[in-house]
């Protein structure tokens, strides 16, 4: 029941972000960069070391199909970040090239949906099968992955217009539910959570650092850095 709280959680974000109007504009919202502080900083001090763990893992207890990536559990997290760069980058080409409130081709716009609707089944799957057990673990990585979603989904609605507000945030919430239900009834081996991890973190420091360099976005460091060292410090007093 907690981690379906926490589910739910993730699933009011997505749907009620876009009504944040506050948040909106440029410069960025102090609120968005803390967020994605927060976000960074969860990541360097939780998520990377469950890295290194299962990396160990890889190493002593590699089965198929993840022998190969015996000695390889950054790699998932490098793959991770290369591949939500590489849809980023498609996005903005075919995004820079309609008019200013025009939505992005359908085609374009399911596929960025396809990429976080996957993402969010492995976080959604997470909640329940997280390397570190315990209450303390799920509140920390939910609040964490509630303002992860939160910077997420005011980047997909600047990329999508209405389209991310009619369709996008239910496909994305529902992509959630489904991986909730899926730690429900499947459990898999400590290499495959340790592989999600991997391949989540990567995609996590990408999809928020895109969201907080372009120049064009006028960050708010100082928001960023509070809210990075504010959540580390309160992980590391754990």
């Amino acid at each position: 029941m907690l981690s379906f709280a926490a589910a739910a959680l993730l699933v009011v974000v997505h749907l009620f972000s876009g009504r944040l109007r506050f948040l909106s504009g440029t410069p960025r919202s102090r609120w968005l960069s803390s967020a994605g502080g927060v976000s960074v900083a969860y990541v360097f001090i939780h998520l990377l070391p469950e890295i290194a763990r299962g990396q160990r893992l890889f190493e002593d207890h590699a089965v198929q199909p993840f022998g190969y990536l015996e000695h390889h559990a950054y790699l998932l997290a490098l793959t991770g970040l290369v591949v939500f760069y590489g849809l980023e980058r498609l996005v903005k080409r075919r995004r820079d090239r309609l008019p200013k409130d025009a939505d992005t081709p359908p085609g374009v716009f399911w596929l960025h949906i396809a990429s976080f609707s996957v993402y969010n089944v492995l976080v959604g799957y997470l909640l329940l099968h997280r390397e570190e057990p315990g209450l303390s673990s799920l509140i920390w990585f939910a609040v964490a992955m509630a303002l992860h979603f939160l910077v997420n989904d005011f980047g997909l609605q600047q990329d999508h217009r209405g389209r991310f507000d009619r369709i996008g945030r239910w496909v994305l919430s529902a992509a959630l539910l489904v991986g909730w239900a899926m730690g429900v009834f499947i459990e898999v081996t400590e290499l495959a959570i340790s592989a999600c991890i991997a391949f989540l973190t990567g995609s996590v420091i990408l999809n928020v650092m895109k969201e907080e360099l372009p120049e064009e976005r006028a960050s708010r460091f100082s928001a960023f850095l509070l809210g990075a060292f504010g959540y580390a410090a309160l992980l590391l007093a754990l």
